[in-house]
């Protein structure tokens, strides 16, 4: 019996060659991008980089650091502390003619305090009477916070009373830091409370004196101890064969 060959379509292949060719057309169909379509084979755009924050301001200067640079960016050295040599006894109105300078030349940059350190003691009058003075403690120096440069230089030696600055081989020396608290530093924190007064007494252990007023009037003797707190000196005196020691007021001695 034989079997009645399949009935064909436009949709079944007819042979092998058009089986192939069916496959063909379907691979190119796919293959072949529409016109609307994007480009297959178009490089695909990279993803954007990340956008980063805004850079942090640069720190602000402290008004310190501003002062010490220059225009041109240069940092100038600090501020020290010099001692120059002045007139003796003239030592409060040659810093007052060196500040008066400073102003003047429009250079107080390069300039601090210029002091005459001092201390406050008790003296006494002939009749007892207590009156409080300054006392100078570097007699014939006065002290200057400054900058070193030429024109500095210039403007210290060319003031009226000041002979020099103290250094080595006429290089200025700034003072050692112990110097400065002890007539710098002690001196601002004794304006600040109220200082211990003492008495200035002309006399140190050792002197030789006589006294002369009291009970032990023309009595001769050494000074064995001084107290510059309560203004009175002890004096080892010869009485009766025996050196007995005397507290007095420091007036009512004189030295020999």
């Amino acid at each position: 019996m034989s079997v009645p060959p399949n009935e064909s379509s436009d949709d079944q292949p007819r042979d092998l060659d058009d089986l192939v060719d069916r496959v063909e057309d379907d691979g190119a169909d796919q293959a072949t991008p529409a016109a609307d379509d994007p480009v297959a084979d178009a490089a695909t755009p990279e993803p954007a980089a990340p956008e980063l924050p805004p850079a942090a301001p640069p720190p602000q200067k402290s008004e310190a650091e501003k002062k010490i640079e220059s225009p041109i960016g240069d940092v100038q050295p600090l501020m020290d502390w010099y001692i120059l040599k002045v007139a003796f006894n003239r030592e409060d109105s040659i810093a007052d003619a060196l500040r008066k300078r400073v102003k003047m030349e429009g250079m107080e940059e390069y300039f601090g305090d210029i002091v005459v350190p001092t201390e406050d003691v008790a003296t006494f009058t002939r009749d007892g009477k207590r009156r409080i003075t300054k006392r100078k403690l570097l007699p014939g120096y006065v002290m200057a916070h400054m900058i070193i440069n030429d024109d500095t230089w210039f403007l210290v030696r060319e003031t009226a009373g000041i002979s020099d600055f103290t250094g080595a081989a006429g290089k200025p020396m700034p003072m050692e830091p112990e110097d400065v608290e002890r007539f710098i530093n002690r001196t601002a924190e004794e304006d600040e409370e109220e200082p211990t007064i003492k008495t200035s007494i002309p006399f140190k252990v050792g002197d030789r004196v006589r006294v002369k007023e009291g009970n032990f009037e023309n009595q001769e003797g050494d000074v064995d101890g001084v107290d510059e707190a309560n203004g009175r000196v002890t004096v080892i005196i010869n009485i009766f064969g025996r050196s007995v020691p005397m507290e007095l007021d420091h007036w009512q001695v004189e030295p020999l």
